[in-house]
């Protein structure tokens, strides 16, 4: 008997030695050339870069996997002791691989078996096989890799704390819908931060680890819910939760908000899109999509909203004036509309509000309409009167006189519901109004004229449609938006506002074998000797052409590079009127330099970058703020921050120039805007043959530009101008950007001598005078008399050279403005510096 006890455990002490070595060749053998598992001490995942506005709403996420990384000891204890329940219960006790948790994997698998069906095996793998499956190998199904799996886990553990090890595998972890780790999870199914999750919650996301797309609830709400439960129960067994916590979020339905992208800011994709463009270009495209960087953006997203609204509502009410362009598509108007209707595409740049129609019915009052999930509705004719149709050239045939004039059974249409008629009256359920995407498009920029900070910038009529942003990228010509800065550089040359220039016919050679250029102010009226404000105020050509000759195109072209409108303008007059080309967010900058006293500002959609550790790496604000860092206010003084901006002009010729801009609003091409009731002050522009139309203006404290025309440069129409076009857009932006303001007045810097004259004359005003206006002279300035002398302007000078004009500017008739018609030249110098002499001018 002894000798048989012996021999059997000579066996088992046999057995064991054989185990043991063929333990150590296991992990001999499968332990060579394993992944370096010691990176895992400096674990810097790819993170989600999130931009956020100025109100701190987020705008746009930019990721190749959308993480946002939080330390353990910011995770929740609910969101931890959820994934420890369903995921590894023994974490905190076991060296990497849990034996018990492999034995009872392997009995309920077994019962599984004998059971009959498909039901998948259970698992036994430890969070920390997890974390070196998910970090150092592959997701092949193979015995090798359990067994690399295993021996990793052994080697993480003995290098790392547990809570490190649980802190990689919840920042790590898939969990589905594009999510990685647990703090994206929660933001993208429930929009929630970590803290602000419920138990059931929470054990959702721990639901989701073993196969997220099989507990989608979209798709598979029942097992979802049940895996969800069997979460909450595992907590409940762990004393994780009490019973009343169990049987209360058990009866919770699984209730899931996927966030949408950019869902708080809406109508901010171009601006998005150039945040994205100026990221990638100053940091590479692996910091924008896995740098984790933090990017507080200038926008407010309030004034993005109304730039958005009111570009389109401007766009749309230009599109509609110019006709009806026909239906999107057409099908059979029988039975089978509805299978017809739901194949026709919807629209790139059809508005969230609008539907596809089908005309399937006629009659002399209104159309019936056929909309998807085999509904009908009415299009009144008075809500499609407005669809004459649209010809060649901005022409268009004759008004309808009833709906079988615009519209044809089978027409395919977009439609937006309507409530009331134009005259109040309410429309009966499912009425409805005839759109049309506008061909035209557009731009609004809105700039903070004392930083330089963008507040809203709108690219087109839909991002959907176009990502080509109009603001930033498009470049057109500002006509006359640009003489404020060709009237400034003669205000300091020692111009006054009621300085008097020729308003008269010129002519002036163009070069040998030319005909004279005789450029024209329209209707071919001409003001005789008229003021520098009058000029402005109502865009006239002629004295443009002879201010600019007088101070000298150098100097034209001077100026407009210290303001950041053109980079170099070529010397030539054509470009006094201008023909030049810029950008919407090049020319409100500059308007905002007028505005703020002549200092320089870099206009800006970034206030500040902060990297995946918190630390600033850029900062649009350069100024240092010497006592801002105080703790506690012990009585000291407020800390004064520097003013550190160039200053690029006379801050008493930029509030003149502010000052004549007033009575452009007051009493000139811009009288639309004076509806706002505050203080605004702003130019028009339209470009030759009504190509581009602007309206750049500004408050005390905003600037707005808003551009309008054909991506395709084409004529707007006849009558077509600024003032008719972008001017409406800005005026309906100022309302709601300003209705909560006080009326502030434009500030008036010292040195400003306010002097009462006649608003036409510039002269003197006398007692009663009911034309009079205060005008803003210089303490230096001769006030204007009698003997006012009249810039003439000369045509053919010696050393100039002319050629043809590139694009002309508008004037100003009794109407409103409009473009001029004719060419304007170039010129080349040299030329005089002041004003040229009266003799030798052709009118």
């Amino acid at each position: 008997m002894f000798r048989f006890f012996l021999g059997i455990f000579s066996l088992l002490i046999l057995l064991a030695i054989v185990a043991a070595g063929g333990t150590v060749f296991v992990f001999w053998h499968f332990g060579r050339g394993l992944p370096d598992y010691h990176q895992l001490a400096h674990y810097e995942p790819p993170i989600t870069t999130r931009v956020y506005g100025g109100d701190g709403r987020l705008v746009a996420e930019y990721a190749v996997e959308k993480r946002v990384f939080v330390p353990l000891y910011a995770i929740p204890q609910a969101v931890k002791d959820a994934f420890l329940s369903a995921e590894d219960k023994n974490f905190y006790s076991h060296a990497g691989v849990d034996p018990v948790g492999i034995a009872r994997a392997i009995v309920i698998n077994l019962r599984n078996r004998g059971m009959g069906g498909d039901r998948r095996p259970v698992g036994a793998s430890t969070i920390t096989q997890q974390v070196a499956k998910n970090f150092l190998l592959t997701n092949e199904v193979s015995i090798e890799r359990k067994v690399k799996e295993a021996i990793l886990a052994f080697r993480i553990e003995r290098t790392f704390s547990k809570d490190h090890i649980l802190e990689l595998y919840l920042n790590e972890i898939y969990l589905g819908v594009g999510s990685y780790g647990v703090a994206a999870a929660a933001l993208n199914y429930f929009d929630k931060g970590l803290d602000e999750l419920a138990p059931a919650e929470a054990a959702y996301l721990a639901a989701l680890p073993k196969a997220p797309n099989n507990y989608n609830p979209h798709r598979h709400y029942q097992a979802a819910k049940e895996r969800r439960d069997w979460v909450l129960g595992r907590m409940f067994e762990d004393g994780k939760i009490t019973q009343a916590e169990y049987q209360a979020n058990v009866a919770m339905p699984l209730d899931v908000r996927t966030r949408k992208e950019m869902q708080a800011t809406q109508g901010a994709d171009y601006f998005a899109e150039d945040i994205r463009r100026e990221l990638q270009a100053k940091f590479g495209e692996g910091a924008l999509y896995k740098g984790g960087l933090v990017v507080r953006a200038s926008m407010d997203a309030n004034l993005q909203a109304v730039g958005s609204k009111v570009l389109r509502q401007g766009l749309a009410t230009y599109d509609r004036r110019h006709g009806w362009r026909g239906p999107i598509a057409r099908v059979t108007a029988g039975n089978g509309w509805p299978q017809q209707l739901a194949a026709v595409p919807r629209p790139g740049g059809a508005n969230e509000a609008w539907e596809i129609a089908v005309v399937i019915g006629l009659t002399e009052q209104d159309a019936t309409l056929g909309l998807s999930g085999n509904r009908t509705g009415k299009l009144p004719f008075a809500e499609m009167k407005w669809a004459r149709p649209a010809l060649e050239k901005q022409t268009m045939g004759p008004m309808p006189r009833r709906p079988g004039d615009a519209l044809a059974q089978g027409d395919v249409i977009l439609v937006e519901p309507a409530a009331k008629s134009e005259d109040g009256h309410a429309y009966p359920a499912n009425t409805y109004s005839l759109r049309q995407i506008p061909k035209v498009e557009g731009a609004l920029v809105a700039i903070d004229p004392h930083t330089g900070r963008v507040l809203a910038m709108v690219g087109g009529w839909s991002y959907g449609k176009s990502q080509f942003n109009r603001a930033s990228q498009a470049l057109r010509q500002p006509g006359s938006s640009f003489k404020p800065f060709i009237y400034l550089a003669a205000l300091e040359s020692g111009y006054t506002p009621s300085s008097l220039v020729l308003d008269a016919p010129i002519a002036l050679p163009q070069g040998p074998g030319l005909p004279l250029w005789r450029p024209k102010n329209y209707s071919d009226d001409y003001l005789g000797p008229t003021t520098l404000r009058v000029g402005i105020e109502k865009s006239r050509n002629l004295m443009t052409v002879r201010l600019a000759q007088a101070i000298g195109m150098e100097k034209v072209a001077d100026y407009s590079g210290r303001f950041g409108i053109y980079d170099k303008l070529p010397l030539q007059l054509s470009m006094a009127l201008g023909a030049g080309e810029t950008t919407p967010l090049k020319l409100t900058a500059a308007y905002a330099m007028l505005v703020n006293g002549g200092k320089k500002v870099r206009p800006t959609l970034i206030d500040r970058i902060q990297d995946r550790n918190g630390k600033t790496i850029f900062s649009h604000d350069l100024r240092f703020c010497e006592g801002c860092s105080a703790q506690r206010f012990s009585g000291q003084d407020m800390p004064i921050l520097a003013d550190i901006r160039e200053q690029l002009v006379d801050p008493v010729s930029a509030y003149q120039m502010v000052n004549i801009m007033e009575g452009v609003v007051q009493r000139g091409t811009g009288t639309s805007v004076r509806a706002v009731g505050k203080p605004l002050a702003g130019k028009t522009g339209t470009s030759n043959d009504s190509n581009d139309v602007w309206f750049v203006g500004f408050s005390p404290d905003l600037a707005v530009g808003v551009f309008v025309g054909f991506d395709d440069p084409a004529t707007l129409g006849h009558k077509e101008t600024g003032g008719s076009i972008a001017a409406p857009i800005f005026r309906d932006f100022m309302m709601e950007a300003l209705k909560d303001k006080p009326p502030t007045p434009f500030r008036v810097p010292p040195g400003v001598r306010l002097v009462r004259v006649d608003a036409k004359t510039g002269k003197p005003a006398m007692p009663g005078d009911g034309k009079a206006i205060y005008e803003a002279f210089k303490d230096t300035d001769r006030m204007p008399g009698d003997d006012e002398e009249v810039l003439e302007g000369g045509g053919a000078v010696n050393g100039f050279s002319f050629a043809p004009y590139l694009g002309a500017e508008e004037g100003a008739s009794p109407t409103g403005e409009m473009p001029a018609q004719g060419g304007a030249p170039t010129l080349t110098p040299p030329q005089p510096a002041g004003p040229a002499p009266a003799a030798g001018g052709l009118y």
